[in-house]
Parts: structure tokens; sequence; C-alpha cells
């Protein structure tokens, strides 16, 4: 990433571009747990500094409005006050309403004064240029746990055939697939809004029960269909068409 390029005129292709400004930090008894999330939405990895930047990344990853996810994507420099400002957000994400920056805190610590005036100029950066800012704090408890547990069902490539391999003219071997995409399809066929989740779970009794359930899991996860999230999944959630 280049720096010193003045805010207004930095392309957006370069901002989707970028790699994160900073390293994993590591150290003895640090509080935050870094990592790498492999994101359906990207096809690959994207860092993380806390769980709760974790959190956030699975439900950009779950949105359907989010095409792309970039971690860290930029230093903000501006002068404040008379004083030198600097600060890099945590993600920038290109969405069907536009580009979404987002900066990741615990409510808590949002809500004091130091970090509370950062989140203010930043906000008034991004939104200068059209685009939009949010502060992202603890999601609710149930949600989470249910957009964590579908994220396990995210990887494309263990149930659907690689479309772009099969147009290859040259012959290569199809990346391994744990759960058969024919099944996949007999899924979509046979379950309708107003099913509870257990009825999908049984809607093809000829076919492998642990396939069957991963099937409409990985469809439940590509929004499919939509279903309650605010309370813990069960047999009895009852799948709605999706708008």
């Amino acid at each position: 990433m280049s720096e010193g390029l003045a805010w207004e005129s930095v392309p957006l292709e370069m901002l989707y571009a970028a790699e994160p400004w900073r390293t994993f930090r590591w150290y003895m008894g640090q509080k935050h747990y870094s990592g790498s999330y492999w994101s359906s939405t990207q096809s690959d990895h994207v860092i993380y500094e806390s769980r709760l930047e974790l959190a956030r990344l699975l439900y950009a990853d779950f949105d359907r409005d989010v095409t792309a996810i970039v971690a860290q994507p930029f230093l903000l420099r501006a002068e404040v006050d008379g004083v030198l400002r600097r600060h890099i957000p945590d993600y920038l994400m290109a969405t069907t309403a536009g580009p979404l920056v987002v900066d990741v805190k615990p409510r808590h610590r949002a809500a004091k004064r130091g970090h509370a005036f950062t989140f203010a100029w930043t906000r008034e950066a991004v939104e200068s240029r059209g685009w939009r800012y949010e502060v992202w704090s603890e999601p609710p408890e149930a949600e989470l746990a249910n957009v964590r547990f579908l994220a396990g069902y995210r990887r494309d490539w263990l149930f659907e055939p690689d479309e772009e391999i099969c147009d290859l003219a040259v012959e290569e071997p199809p990346r391994e697939r744990l759960f058969d995409p024919v099944i996949l399809d007999e899924v979509r066929d046979q379950v309708v809004g107003g099913n509870t989740l257990g009825e999908a779970f049984g809607c093809l009794p000829g076919r492998p029960a642990p396939l069957v359930r991963a099937g409409v899991l990985h469809l439940l996860w590509k929004q499919q269909w939509s279903v309650d999230l605010s309370v813990p999944l069960s047999a009895r959630s009852v799948l709605r068409t999706a708008s």
C-alpha cells in the first residue's frame, strides 16, 4: 500500500487489494486471540486480532450483501484539534450498498472517551467519501452461536461441483468433496418454506442421514431459506423462503 496519498484520491480498487497493515501480535499473557479465518466470501484467509473480530468476520461471511472483506485495509492520518491522529480500521467490506468500513470494539470500551473520539473523526473521514462506517460490538449470544454453527458448513467445494474446473479444456482432477452434490440438488427440490429443520433433515429417507443434514445446513448457510437466528436452532426451527 502506498503511503502519503490524499484520502479523497485513494482508488477504492487499491484498498480492496490491500494487505493488512499490521502483522499478528504474539506475546506471553496477551488478552486477545489472533488468527486467520477461512472466508467463503474471499475464498481465502482473513486475519483477526480478537475473538470479537472473528465474530464480525463470521457475520460478514454470512451476509449475502458482502462481496469482499479486507483486514486492516489502510492507515488514516488526519490533523484533528491541532494534533496529528492515526488510525487503522479493522475491516473494509465491499457490499451491494457500497463500501463499509468497520471498527470492532467491546461495547464497554467503545464508549470510552479516547476510543469514541477516534471513531468520531474516522467516521467523518469515511463518510466524506460517501461510504458507510460502523463500530461493531458484541452481538446477541444465541444469534452468534447459530452463525458460528452454520459457518461449519460454509465451504462450497465440499458440497458443490467446481464449475471452473469442469469448464477447463484440459482434464484436471476435481477438488475433493466430502458430500454428494446430487443430494444437495435433491434437498433443494424437496424442502420448502414452512418446513421445520427436523422435516428438512428427514426429507430424503433413502439417503444417508448425515449427508442430508450437512446439505440442509450448507443451504441454510447459503440462505436458500431464512430462519429465526435469535433463538437456538433446533428441529422445531421453521424455514422461511428467502426473499
